[in-house]
């Protein structure tokens, strides 16, 4: 447990950040879900448009250090790979 003010108020610091980032996390996974799904089903224009709302959501989420930029980037190209795939 901590005892001095200072680490007391980072355990404060550190609880809030963590709600925040794990709420980025979710938010990201959702979206990610949204294209996993319309993707499921062979639906284009759906797995399209939600490619385009889950690319910002990973590329932020990356920018807040929430992701690794490599990690975000990997994703966003693979789910571009197979919207990509989809249509051919």
């Amino acid at each position: 447990m901590a005892n001095t003010t200072s680490a007391k108020k980072a355990v404060r610091k550190i609880a809030r950040r963590t709600a925040v980032n794990k709420n980025r996390r979710s938010r990201v996974r959702s979206f990610v879900r949204k294209v996993e799904e319309a993707l499921a089903t062979g639906d284009k224009a759906a797995a399209e448009s939600a490619f385009k709302a889950a690319q910002p959501e990973l590329m932020r989420a990356a920018g807040k250090g929430v992701l690794h930029r490599n990690t975000a980037s990997r994703k966003v190209s693979r789910l571009a790979q197979r919207v990509k795939a989809l249509g051919a």
